[in-house]
């Protein structure tokens, strides 16, 4: 599907950065993480990886192979007026030789990113990081793709291999699957809420669809402490918005990717005042690299690098190894 689309999709699938991907958990939680996607045009599939020390995605997607790509923050791609493109695919989970993973992660990371090879430690230091490493390939091979041209998603998207109507009212031709609905319980707020908004004019919403794709669109939102809500803005066109779990990412990075930050709130998506409108439930912290000393981001790291090691020598045993 991906040779037929247009040329200047398949450039965004090339050269963006990052790509929000989303995976649905076993309780029917989208989960959206910021990773580096990797495409040649005309490539059938579009490939993601995570580290041997953080595999969730990779079992939730072997799990649940209905997946999402959103293409939304075009920093550093050197596309001007770059769309917003939304890929729903199936994902196949590739671990079946790690040590080749490893050696073809290496190999496009300084390609696609050649000035973070500064920030890499020298190769003596490699088997201390072999949970970051170590890669789990994800390909994803696209099914359903939306673009709203220009970036501006209170356009109508131009779609491939689905019709507008389906798309509008919820109802599509495949058979539904069950539908996670609000969990409801205790309110969780954290103070980093307060970025959203604010260093975060605009974040990734996701939810799922009722023929079990996830949806993502970058909107505008709006932090309201006194309700601990967060109001999504922008009017965007061809969400099939439906009360349910979502997942609310916020993420930022340099022109060349030499720091990155990230975050996401899993919370209940219900309507309110005409409205859609994130109750939060949890908030997650990613793996960062902020803007900083080498110093500063291993105290900052340092809990999550032991717990990451540990889980990739468990991954490793379970393997034979």
């Amino acid at each position: 599907m991906t040779a037929t689309l247009p040329p200047e999709v398949q450039q965004v699938f090339d050269r963006f950065i990052t790509t929000e991907f989303t995976t649905v958990d076993g309780g029917g939680q989208p989960i959206t993480w910021p990773l580096t996607p990797y495409y040649q045009p005309g490539d059938p599939c579009i490939d993601v990886t995570t580290g041997l020390g953080y595999p969730k995605k990779a079992k939730d997607a072997r799990a649940n192979p209905k997946v999402a790509m959103l293409f939304s923050d075009p920093t550093g791609s050197g596309i001007e007026a770059a769309p917003q493109v939304l890929v729903q695919g199936t994902a196949e989970v590739d671990d079946r030789d790690l040590d080749a993973n490893r050696e073809r992660y290496k190999r496009e990371i300084a390609e696609k990113l050649p000035s973070t090879q500064s920030e890499m430690p020298p190769k003596v230091f490699e088997p201390f990081i072999h949970w970051y490493l170590t890669r789990i390939y994800i390909h994803v091979r696209p099914e359903r793709i939306y673009v709203w041209h220009e970036g501006d998603p209170a356009r109508e998207p131009q779609l491939f291999d689905v019709r507008m109507e389906e798309v509008r009212s919820g109802h599509v031709e495949e058979p539904g699957v069950g539908h996670a609905d609000p969990s409801g319980g205790e309110v969780a707020w954290d103070e980093r809420m307060e970025e959203l908004g604010a260093r975060y004019p605009e974040a990734v919403i996701t939810l799922v669809c009722p023929d079990g794709f996830p949806f993502s669109v970058r909107v505008p939102v709006e932090v309201d402490r006194a309700a601990q809500r967060v109001r999504l803005g922008g009017a965007p066109v061809g969400v099939p918005w439906q009360p349910g779990l979502a997942c609310l990412a916020a993420h930022d990075h340099g022109r060349e990717f030499k720091w990155q930050r990230n975050f996401q709130v899993r919370g209940d998506l219900i309507e309110e005042d005409g409205a859609w409108t994130i109750i939060p439930r949890k908030l997650v912290g990613g793996f960062e690299l902020p803007p900083g000393g080498l110093v500063s981001r291993v105290r900052l790291n340092m809990k999550k690098m032991r717990r990451f090691r540990k889980t990739a020598k468990r991954e490793l045993a379970a393997r034979g190894r």
